[in-house]
């Protein structure tokens, strides 16, 4: 609708996960770099969690999209309202296993029997799991199982959950301490800071065709901050309707005065976030990656040797 006005190509601001779009802070650079150094070493279980609209579901399809030029297979399960059975479903089918048993013991089989296959053939095999924190204990126990199909050296399948802080909360439960327990690399998204929300409105301009005439005034983008409290997704849902706003006006820089027009009509207030700092626990200094080179290298789930994996490797 307002693209051609601003001399945008495409919305800069939907809020589906583009890696395309994917915007590396050093918050982020750090989580994606620890998903992959788990991967890469075989570790297992790995922990991502983040408050709602921090980017972790765009990450995944960044590490996904890596994981594919590495030549790993992957299961991706981003509906987690489901059964037992419905997680060994979503598995055969997302690996490609034929399997015409129903039970779960003779899909476990044929799990296991493909996983050793494709580790012969030297490649990784990655199940996902995103919004892991609505997993009933029963299927988290079930992932925990998987765990225990591996050879006398290697796990056979690396898992990522991924979730909101109210998933960590599940994992203290008694009844999930040995999956706790198996969790070997934890990390954290965070918020935007005012600089990175800034850096991450620019970009997204670019990418969908901005050049010349700024588009948003520096007091607009400040005023993004103010009320999204650099929460990505809050970011989208500003920037997009502050351009409709200003399309309406025909008029060119997007103002404050647009911006604080959305967050009424969507009720945003600026008050704190309870946001805490981005953190994990495994890496430090993960490095500049270019996301365009592909995070994960172009033949193998490569990083550059960083603190996580010394510390990684002194944990064996």
């Amino acid at each position: 609708m307002y693209q051609q006005f601003f001399g945008l190509r495409e919305d800069p601001f939907r809020v589906n996960p583009d890696p395309r779009y994917l915007f590396l802070t050093p918050s982020n650079q750090e989580a994606l770099a620890s998903l992959a150094y788990g991967i890469r070493n075989r570790y297992g279980i790995i922990l991502m969690t983040g408050e709602v609209g921090t980017g972790k579901t765009t990450l995944l399809h960044a590490l996904l999209d890596g994981l594919r030029q590495a030549r790993a297979v992957t299961a991706f399960i981003f509906n987690t309202r489901l059964s037992v059975g419905g997680l060994f479903d979503c598995l055969m089918t997302d690996f490609g296993i034929a399997c015409e048993s129903n039970t779960k013991s003779e899909k476990l089989s044929r799990l296991n029997h493909w996983l050793l296959d494709r580790f012969r053939a030297g490649q990784t095999a990655v199940l996902i799991v995103d919004e892991a924190q609505n997993l009933s204990v029963a299927v988290l126990e079930e992932i925990r199982l998987l765990t225990n199909l591996e050879t006398s050296t290697e796990k056979l399948l690396q898992i990522v959950l991924s979730g909101q802080p109210e998933l960590e909360e599940k994992l203290k439960c008694t009844q999930l301490r040995q999956l706790r327990q198996r969790i070997t690399i934890r990390c954290r998204t965070a918020a935007l800071s005012a600089e990175e929300t800034q850096g991450y409105i620019l970009k997204r301009l670019f990418i969908a065709g901005a050049e010349g005439q700024p588009i948003f005034s520096p007091e607009a983008m400040e005023s993004v901050y103010s009320y999204s409290q650099g929460i990505p997704r809050v970011i989208n849902i500003l920037c997009e309707h502050a351009l409709i706003h200003a399309f309406a006006d025909q008029t060119c820089p997007v103002s404050a005065v647009h911006v604080a027009a959305v967050a009424k009509d969507f009720d945003l207030g600026s008050a704190e976030s309870n946001m805490s700092p981005s953190s994990c626990e495994h890496q430090k200094n993960p490095g500049d990656w270019d996301a365009s080179r592909g995070m994960l290298g172009d033949t193998g789930l490569s990083s550059s040797p960083t603190s996580a994996e010394r510390a990684g490797e002194s944990e064996q």
